[in-house]
């Protein structure tokens, strides 16, 4: 698929130095013959569309890719496996898979190509056997792959579940390890990008996964793609100064006699082209290079166990090739000397490179390059494992009067991956020269060489002059660049640096403490103008086509010519991999949350480029800020927050701009300036807890261990702020494009406690139907209190919460306040604004789950409650699972009853904190669940001065959690307690009833232990709400659910149903008014059923559990909104019990958009629930259903409903329609046929016959693993 042009700078983030991103560059690879298509052998999986519609390179590990310059072959496994097949021989294998289908498990939580539960990837599960094990994934055969080829994947491997991954390309009789690896790996998904050099025929690439006894071995696969693989295609004819390769194929100039296969059959490597140069690839020695201290000659084959050694050298690209490793000992440099050498033809002028640091070198200040004949070294480099790692390019002049220190020519340092690296040097000497190569590695790293090529118009001097000894200050290059003015005494060990008497430790350069008396540990540390040679620290580590060098602006053109002085420029360079540019700074930091870098930038690059700024962290890389692609030119300023940073980091700057491209291309920055990075900083705005997100985001900053982030935006479409729904909020989206991580962190900078105890009041927003979580934390002394959480959706609106921050009196322990949204959802918004502290305890909170606390709640002095979960499983007492999220790790409070904990006719109470007094009558619900065995009674009281009984509930036992109810009336603060005990009440209402609170009163919980053994009463989910307390399994959805339940179950996909109304806009489809006020100011529950993905998932809409009934009737009105002739929405309305599950009634298809009434008679012997079931009738589309009004008159039959208007196929009850349906089948019987079908077009609903509609039990379900499929005769009409 073509690649989009804004998504290219996140690509390149992704991929690091290997990324390969070439939206203008003419890259022969991607060429495209439409002129004819050759045959499938001939022209099958080699990379290029030689077929019109791409077909020759359709399932090739890959899917066909548009001709579009800079796209990749990639293969996402959306669709299907792209041709790739496991081969492995045992039951742990590959599959296709997705994480909707995985409803737990050590497996990913969402793929990588689109971050959500519903893409798709490739992925072996764990395997319970002792043996150990290997899973294989093939590629189709491909064929012939560039020199320039790369192969880019994301893998998710938890550390422990598998002992070894492998990445393996077969050619021929050899099979060559490209990547090999033991672990640790971080969680989530990984990129991995390695280069296969060139590869003449046909091969197949493999991916494996190794498990043994002690690993599980899950691990995944998604978005494979090849760059650059394609060899060129061949040309009539060939632009100026390019070279015809024999099979017509164009090649530029460069390419030639640089040791590698561009054109394809080698005719650009002739001999009868190259002969005269002087070609060392070290297979049978050292050649001319004689002089070698600490270089030695090696193969990958047989080589060092090392995660960082060669896995094949350059020449030959195998492992059995030869190439040079320097094994000099850490601190002390690999020198390598050529034979002493005069270029022919020189010119006697003087050369200068100007690079981003080191010494001045040689550029012709004579005659142009191109009129010159400059001798010219090209070779090969490798450094890989360890930062530290350098290799230098040294000019040393011979036979002249005065001694010459060499001069420093070209310098490469850090990481650069798995791959040799190609690089030229133009050289340029009136007296003889030598050229010296000086290899110096760190910790784990190799530094290597390979196929060094000197050009033709060098020329061997007969005698050799007497060599001058070497200075040792350029063969050992410090950490990092530093002032002229610093020199490393003896005195002060390796790596430190030495400003005075004061030897500063590695750890402690640019750090942002100043640890010298004039600073200069942090002077080469990120901040800069270019103007000195130091450059800040900043170093090139480009290996690509563009590169950034220091330049002046009398050297520049165009937009960069208007700045004086210096800058960083993009400049053309000779590497032969990824086309970006990179530039690094030395480690940083940690850094301070008020860190900022401020920068001057130009960028003018069309129709695509970029520059971005990258932070690199322990290997991940994260995109800080990014400006694309402009024709405007001239110079900007910007600002970026860095915020606070544990670890030490990098900062990169990545670019990319088309040279050859029209007008004057190019990009430059300059003016880097760090600000108030130190951890020890602080601002006013550092203290501001209280924001409205108005201005800026306070103290507020999001966290940097994820590529998932806050964002403060402003009110835009259905998003808008709570403050003045015009305003500013933080927002945090699950969809944002290229974040994969589970969790996005929103902290506050540390803070003094102005009070014991301070109350944080907040506003959030989570809406959708299938959002995560939001959690409030607090962090104190290395450990983290949760305080806070909600799950799901809880409304297309803004709600209020509070948490009371708990300190020790007088302590002056800093603390830092947490928000942290959770990805366990990808379809919603998650929002926070109007953040505020205050002194003094909050209220008591309106919704308490018990999940993070026991919200305030006391249970006096012998303390018989306790909040607990049953995850272990061992749980002395209390019900397996919560209510609030139906799993054993959820919370509720609960008490032992049983005699030796709680004797018959004793007491146990349980008092919540006071409640803010509400300003409209309002409902107070809560969930209660006993042990099967008489737990005794549950009072609830209110508590002001005495108390007053309102309600008194039998906890009789039972497997279900019930829900109890109170009216609250008061306008005085009030509060809850429970208590079991007393004598028994004066009145027991059996289930779940309500009752009204007098105004003047407060709220108490109250109950009577039976004296039953291994009896226990458990609580969880209080919620209070404004409006009166509605009749069980009834709701108009003015206030909220009522005792409704959406929670989203995971074996439908983890969908909710949402509440919301037509005043307040939504980024769903919702109806424009309500039923119950016929306006926009009215609410409903509503599903949008375009976010069910292919399988037919669900979302259920759950009654409270409801009394065994012989016949009661289900009142609903209903509004489905789907776009013309489209089939696709359903919804259902199914009885859940002991028994099972049965669908009463249901409907689907296109329904004009109005709200539609229907009727259900329903019945059952055991306790049941009403369930409103939406799903898809096909694939899908925007559309809601929604309801509203819903009326449960329990031991009610149904009423013939009066016609719906304008609506011919309105449902009807089911005993109308079950009797009008047997009517017909008894006056009619030879048309008994015909008459069914009719009234099966007709819309009838779902029934078998007013006895089976109404009878007892559930005969008629047939189970299966999807749920409940029913006969033909129950099921809803097309």
């Amino acid at each position: 698929m073509p690649l989009p042009s804004h998504l290219l700078p996140a690509l390149v983030l992704l991929l690091g130095p290997l990324a390969v991103t070439l939206p203008a560059a003419r890259s022969p690879g991607w060429a495209w013959v439409p002129s004819h298509c050759r045959s499938p052998g001939q022209a099958a999986c080699n990379f290029v569309c030689d077929c019109r519609d791409c077909s020759d390179e359709a399932q090739c590990g890959y899917r066909g890719a548009s001709p579009a310059l800079g796209t990749p072959f990639a293969c996402d496994f959306e669709q299907d496996s792209c041709g790739w097949r496991d081969i492995s021989t045992s039951g742990y294998s590959w599959l296709r898979d997705r994480a909707g289908a995985a409803l737990e498990g050590p497996g990913p939580h969402s793929d990588h190509t689109l971050g959500t539960d519903l893409g798709w990837y490739m992925a072996v599960g764990t395997h319970r056997g002792k043996e150990a094990s290997t899973a294989a994934l093939r590629s189709p055969t491909l064929r012939e792959a560039a020199p320039s080829c790369k192969l880019r994947l994301w893998y998710h491997a938890a550390s422990g579940d598998v002992a070894e991954l492998r990445l393996e390309v077969t050619h021929g009789s050899e099979t060559l390890i490209l990547w090999q690896s033991t672990g640790p790996w971080d969680p989530g998904w990984q990129e991995l990008a390695v280069t296969t050099g060139r590869i003449r025929g046909d091969f197949r690439v493999t991916f494996s996964a190794t498990r043994n006894a002690t690993h599980r071995g899950a691990v995944a696969l998604d978005d494979l793609a090849f760059w650059d693989c394609g060899l060129p295609t061949p040309q009539a004819s060939c632009p100026l100064g390019h070279h015809h390769c024999q099979n017509k194929v164009c090649v530029e100039p460069q390419q030639l006699c640089d040791g590698e296969d561009n054109c394809g059959d080698l005719s650009d490597e002739d001999p009868l082209t190259c002969g005269r140069h002087t070609a060392t690839d070290f297979e049978t020695g050292l050649g001319p290079w004689n002089r070698s201290e600490g270089w030695s000659r090696n193969h990958s084959a047989g080589g060092p166990e090392r995660p960082s050694w060669p896995r094949r050298d350059h020449s030959r690209n195998s492992a059995q090739g030869s190439f040079l490793v320097s094994v000099a000992e850490p601190g002390t440099p690999a020198i390598l000397s050529s034979p002493e050498f005069q270029a022919s033809g020189a010119s006697n002028c003087s050369v200068r490179w100007v690079g981003l640091t080191g010494p001045p070198c040689w550029l012709p200040r004579c005659r142009a390059p191109s009129q010159l004949l400059v001798p010219q070294l090209i070779f090969y480099h490798y450094l890989h494992g360890s930062e530290a790692g350098c290799l230098q390019l040294f000019l040393q002049t011979l036979g002249s009067s005065a001694p010459q220190a060499p001069v420093l020519l070209r310098r490469r340092r850090g990481e650069l991956g798995t791959a040799w690296v190609r690089d030229r040097v133009d050289i340029q000497s009136a007296h003889p020269f030598q050229i010296l190569l000086a290899g110096q590695t760190g910790p784990g790293g190799v530094v290597g060489l390979d196929d060094l090529i000197l050009s033709d118009h060098c020329r061997p001097v007969p005698e050799v002059s007497t060599l001058q000894p070497l200075p040792p200050g350029p063969w050992a290059p410090v950490p990092q660049p530093l002032p002229p003015s610093s020199r490393l005494q003896d005195s002060c060990k390796q790596g430190h640096f030495a400003c005075g008497d004061l030897c500063v430790p590695p750890e402690q350069l640019c750090d942002f403490e100043e640890q010298c008396a004039g600073g200069e540990d942090e002077q080469a540390c990120g901040t800069t103008d270019f103007e000195s040679l130091e450059a800040g620290g900043w170093e090139d580590a480009s290996v690509g086509r563009l590169q950034w060098r220091r330049l002046s602006a009398q050297e520049s053109q165009g937009s960069s010519a208007a700045a004086a002085g210096h800058f960083l420029s993009l400049q053309r360079a000779w590497g032969q991999l990824s086309t970006e540019a990179r530039v690094l700074t030395p480690l940083l930091g940690p850094s301070g949350p008020s860190c900022e870098l401020h920068l001057a930038y130009y960028l003018q690059s069309q129709p695509r480029g970029f520059l971005a700024l990258v932070v690199v962290d322990n290997g991940s890389r994260e995109l800080a800020w990014q400006a694309l692609s402009s024709s405007a030119g001239g110079w900007k300023v910007d600002k970026v927050l860095l915020g606070a940073r544990r670890r030490p980091f990098q900062l990169e700057f990545v670019g990319l701009v088309d040279l050859d491209g029209p007008d004057q291309q190019g990009a430059g920055v300059d003016n880097v300036t760090l600000r108030d990075c130190s951890p020890t900083v602080t601002t006013k705005r550092d203290r501001e807890v209280s924001c409205n997100f108005e201005r800026d985001t306070c103290s507020w900053y999001p966290g940097h261990l994820s590529d998932t982030h806050w964002r403060w935006v402003e009110s835009r479409g259905p998003d808008h702020d709570h403050t003045t729904g015009q305003g500013h909020f933080v927002l945090l989206d699950p969809t944002d494009p290229l974040a994969w991580g589970h969790s996005a962190h929103l902290l506050s900078r540390p803070q003094v406690p102005a009070a014991p105890t301070e109350c944080l009041s907040f506003w959030y927003y989570l809406h959708g139907p299938q959002i995560g979580t939001l959690r409030l934390a607090m962090r104190r002394e290395g450990e983290e209190t949760h305080l806070w959480s909600r799950s799901g959706t809880q409304g297309n609106r803004w709600h209020e919460a509070w948490a009371t921050l708990s300190h020790q009196p007088g302590s002056r322990a800093q603390y830092q306040l947490l928000f942290e949204g959770l990805r366990d959802g990808y379809h919603g918004t998650m929002a926070l604004d109007d953040v505020a502290v205050r002194p003094g305890p909050c209220w008591a909170p309106h919704h308490c789950s018990f999940e993070d606390s026991d919200c305030g709640f006391s249970s006096g002095g012998r303390g018989l409650w306790r909040r607990q979960a049953n995850a272990s499983g061992h749980t002395a007492w209390g019900p397996p699972t919560d209510h609030t999220t139906e799993t054993a790790q959820g919370h509720y409070m609960v008490v032992d009853t049983s005699p030796d904990a709680l004797p018959r006719g004793q007491t146990a109470s349980l008092t919540s904190k006071e409640y803010r007094p509400p300003a409209q009558p309002a409902c107070l619900t809560f969930w209660y669940h006993g042990s099967l065995h008489n737990p005794g009674t549950l009072r609830v009281h209110l508590e002001k001065g005495r108390k007053h009984q309102v309600l008194s509930l039998s906890a009789h036992g039972g497997l279900a959690w019930r829900l109890g109810s109170v009216d609250v009336q008061a306008e005085q603060a009030w509060r809850v307690s429970a208590r079991w005990g007393a004598p028994p009440p004066p009145r027991e209402l059996p289930g779940p009833t309500a009752a009204a609170l007098p105004c003047t009163h407060q709220v108490v919980f109250e109950a009577v232990a039976a004296g039953v053994a291994h009896s226990y009463v458990a609580l969880d989910d209080l919620l209070l709400q404004d409006g009166p307390c509605p009749r069980p399994g009834s709701c108009d959805f003015e206030s909220g659910l009522c005792g409704w339940s959406h929670l989203a179950w995971p074996s439908l996909g983890g969908y909710s149903w949402d509440w919301g109304g037509g005043a307040t806009p939504s980024r769903y489809p919702q109806p424009p008014v309500d039923h119950t006020l016929g306006t926009k100011a009215g609410h409903f529950a509503f599903f949008e059923t375009g976010v069910l993905g292919p399988g037919g998932r669900a979302a259920w809409l759950r009654s409270e559990p409801l009394p065994a009934t012989p016949a009661s009737c289900l009142r609903f009105w209903y509004h489905m909104g789907f776009p013309e002739h489209f089939y696709k929405g359903e919804l259902r309305v199914l009885l859940r019990s002991t028994q099972g599950q049965l669908a009463v009634w249901g409907t689907g298809g296109h329904r004009r958009h109005q709200w539609l009434e229907a009727q259900v008679e329903v019945a059952s012997t055991k306790e049941f629930q009403v369930v409103f079931e939406a799903t898809l009738g096909g694939q899908p589309a925007l559309g809601p259903i929604a309801l509203d009004d819903v009326e449960y008159l329990a031991g009610q039959r149904c009423q013939q409903p009066a016609p719906s208007p304008g609506d011919t196929a309105a449902p009807v009850s089911v005993p109308t329609a079950v009797g009008s349906a047997l009517l017909l089948l008894m006056l009619l019987v030879l048309l008994g046929l015909g008459g069914r079908r009719w009234l099966q077009k007709r819309g009838s609903c779902p029934f078998q016959s007013n006895t089976e509609a109404t009878a007892p039990g559930f005969d008629n379900i047939l189970f299966n693993a999807d749920g409940v499929t029913l006969p033909a005769s129950v099921t809803s009409d097309p």
